[in-house]
């Protein structure tokens, strides 16, 4: 088997990576983007992408820092699938890690869905414990275009940064 290397990059989202997002999520998550950006611009949040050497995203994650007045709140964090397990999802948290001790915050919290325990298990590894459990829902969009609500349960992880 051969090895490949790829030096990757993390940066700001920009509005010119939206068309080559759509592995990130359905068409309605990717409109979406655009609405964090303005976010962005506003010193609400840090939307990171992890980009190969020719800009193109391969990773993607939100830093909100209004949601808890003492924490970066990661969301939205994923890796390209065809590039899952490569390190790609550690080097974002990080980055994030960066983004949130850079605002002079101690912690960061996240919320990870029950049924997906690979990334709970990444969290884990990284630092973060679990303190609690909350629903949480967004909007998904269909192929043929229709809304609907998803509703999932998350395990509320956080991990002090100093």
């Amino acid at each position: 088997m051969a090895e490949i290397r790829i030096v990757l990059s993390v940066r700001d989202l920009a509005q010119a990576d939206l068309p080559s997002c759509g592995w990130a999520g359905d068409a309605l998550h990717v409109r979406q983007l655009a609405d964090q950006l303005r976010r962005a611009e506003a010193g609400e949040i840090d939307y990171l992408a992890v980009c190969t050497p020719v800009g193109l995203p391969v990773a993607l994650g939100g830093v909100d820092y209004t949601v808890k007045e003492s924490a970066g709140m990661l969301w939205q964090l994923g890796v390209h699938p065809a590039l899952q397990s490569c390190g790609i999802g550690t080097l974002l948290i990080r980055s994030a890690e960066q983004r949130i001790t850079a605002r002079s915050l101690a912690r960061a919290e996240l919320g990870v869905e029950e049924d997906n325990p690979r990334a709970r298990a990444l969290y884990e590894r990284l630092g973060y414990r679990a303190y609690g459990r909350e629903p949480d829902s967004w909007d998904v969009e269909a192929e043929n275009g229709s809304i609907r609500r998803y509703e999932t349960m998350c395990t509320l992880m956080r991990k002090d940064l100093v």
